[in-house]
This record gives structure tokens, sequence and C-alpha cells, in this order.
């Protein structure tokens, strides 16, 4: 019996799954995190100038400005894993599934963005867009190519293992002389 999947039966649509809920529950986390409204007195302008906000935080010490650096990669960077995971494909090109998944990367953050305009005390800054998008490569670049060899190589034993040996020969098949071919 084949099994269907591009992993191989249950187990790929366990993976597919547990993706599916972790990448609901984090983008729900980050919606929270995100756009909910702050109670502040003022509100500072827009950032809409790269790297013009890390700047001013590196300029007001090195330890703000690392902690708004890995703030920013870390924010989104599940994605990096949990996306692919949810496509389930072990064999796709490196190159194609970094894009894919940076590109996705970028517009969910792009949405989180925008969805901030509307969001009283939350500001747009264009350092956070680069930031969660960065973080997203980075942690694909880290964990996915890692993960689908390490899938492949437990495909392949499993393949191995369950080939089976011919049967064999037992002899010419039988046949009856006095039966004819039928018209």
């Amino acid at each position: 019996m084949q099994r269907q999947g591009s992993i191989g039966g249950s187990a790929a649509i366990r993976i597919r799954v547990t993706g599916g809920v972790l990448l609901v529950a984090h983008l729900a986390f980050v919606a929270w995190f995100t756009l909910r409204p702050l109670d502040v007195p003022w509100v500072m302008p827009p950032n809409l100038h790269p790297l013009a906000g890390i700047r001013s935080d590196l300029a007001l010490g090195w330890q703000q400005g690392v902690r708004r650096i890995v703030e920013g990669l870390g924010l989104l960077a599940p994605l990096g894993v949990l996306l692919p995971m949810v496509h389930g494909r072990l064999a796709v090109s490196p190159l194609a599934s970094f894009l894919r998944t940076t590109a996705a990367g970028a517009l969910i953050s792009l949405g989180i963005e925008l969805l901030q305009t509307a969001v009283p005390g939350q500001v747009v800054d264009i350092d956070s867009l680069l930031l969660n998008t960065a973080g997203v490569g980075l942690a694909h670049v880290a964990f996915v190519p890692a993960a689908r060899a390490w899938l492949r190589r437990r495909k392949d034993r499993a393949r191995r293992g369950s080939v089976r040996q011919e049967e064999a020969a037992q002899g010419r098949t039988p046949t009856i002389p006095r039966v004819g071919i039928a018209p």
C-alpha cells in the first residue's frame, strides 16, 4: 500500500496540523501584543526612515539598541519555522522555500504595521518591519534545512526497512492445454 502525502501518511498530517495550530496560536499572540491600545500621555511620530529608530536607540546605549533589535527579530521569528511546517513538503528548493517564507513574513509584518495605524498608542515603525522580516528569514535558515534533511533521512530509513524481499520463484505458471484462447 502506498502512503499518501509528501512525508508519509499520518506523520505528514500530524506535522501539518501541529504546525497549523502553533501558527494560529502564535499569530493570535502577536495580534494581542502588537494591536492592543496603549495608555500613553503622548505618541511618538511614525518612523518611516529605515534604521533611524535603531540608530537612536543605539545612541541611548548599547543595551537599549540590542534589546530593540532582539525584540524585533524575535517577534515573528517562529513564522520562519511554522510556515514551512504547515506547508509540509520535504522535497522543495531551499531558496524557493526561504523566499516564500520571508515574503510571507514581510507581508504579515506589513499588515500588522498597517493595522497599528488604527490603534491608539501604537505607532508605525519601518524598523519593526525590517527586523521582523529578518527574524523570519534567520529562523528559517537556522532550522528548516536541518529539519528537512533529518526528516528525509528518517523517511529513507523507514522506506528501506519496509521494503519486502521479492518472493522466490515457484516454477512455471501452470497452463491447461485444452483451453483455447477466447476470440
